[in-house]
């Protein structure tokens, strides 16, 4: 099925959703689904439509456009048939790669065959069981070159333990999606379960956000905790946080390729 997804942001104002209804219906387009969100606090509006786009001649992207204008807002429209270009970036930990690579052949993760690319050897034999391009790495001018080689639209730092440049991220805004221990905030640095041990810590957790020239500060995507007690030794503790940070990995990656994330300043909303 050919679908159109349909992202708006504006100021709140009365009328919003009929204005747009009118122009898909008189359209001869099938609203699928219809999910909205009001920021009060910035007066700001929030909508996906899925459109069930089986005539794309006559889909009234200009009307929308227009629309969008006269409302003061930010439009964008995506074919969910198109599939974009995905590279994955590790350093040694197979575990998240081989998740993402799993979803992808099963089917979930909708997009073209990840590459991946590393600064370690290691991870190369992930990228020929599943029959992909892998690329050793050593420094940022060789991985931009092969972004843009492959048209690269979406990377994921999946325990990519080198920092990106800010050219790469400049370039790739809005694009790059990481993953980091977000529940140990104290615990910089190295072995962080094991300073969360030795503290106590009654949960562990992950987040998942873009990237920006500020470490760790990008737009939030997805979070997950884990409640553990006195019981779990530093081998349970790392267990579920590398479990629970592979869940969240994947699910902002999803979100991401269903064009379910609509991005204002440094605040993601993130629909269903």
């Amino acid at each position: 099925m050919n679908n159109k997804i349909i992202q708006l942001i504006c100021p709140d104002q009365k009328g919003i959703i009929a204005k747009l209804t009118s122009i898909i219906h008189d359209s001869n387009n099938n609203i699928l689904s219809i999910e909205q969100h009001v920021d009060n606090e910035n007066n700001s509006f929030y909508i996906r439509i899925v459109v069930d786009d089986n005539q794309s001649d006559q889909f009234p992207k200009q009307a929308l456009l227009d629309l969008s204008s006269q409302l003061n807002g930010k439009i964008n429209v995506f074919d969910s048939k198109k599939k974009i270009n995905v590279a994955i970036l590790g350093t040694k930990e197979s575990e998240p790669i081989y998740d993402l690579f799993i979803k992808h052949t099963s089917g979930s993760l909708c997009c073209n065959t990840p590459i991946l690319l590393s600064n370690h050897n290691e991870l190369s034999g992930i990228a020929k069981q599943f029959s992909t391009n892998f690329y050793k790495i050593s420094n940022n001018d060789e991985i931009l070159k092969i972004l843009k080689k492959e048209k690269i639209d979406l990377i994921i730092l999946a325990r990519y333990m080198q920092i990106i440049s800010e050219d790469i991220v400049s370039l790739y805004r809005n694009n790059i999606i990481n993953i980091h221990h977000g529940f140990l905030p104290a615990f910089k640095g190295a072995k962080p379960y094991h300073q969360a041990y030795k503290k106590g810590v009654k949960i562990i957790g992950a987040t998942s956000h873009y990237v920006t020239n500020k470490l760790d500060e990008g737009p939030i995507i997805t979070q997950d905790i884990v409640h553990i007690n006195h019981a779990h030794s530093v081998k349970d503790m790392i267990h579920l946080g590398r479990e629970i940070e592979r869940t969240v990995l994947y699910k902002s990656v999803k979100a991401h390729l269903e064009y379910r994330i609509i991005i204002n300043n440094n605040k993601t909303i993130v629909f269903k």
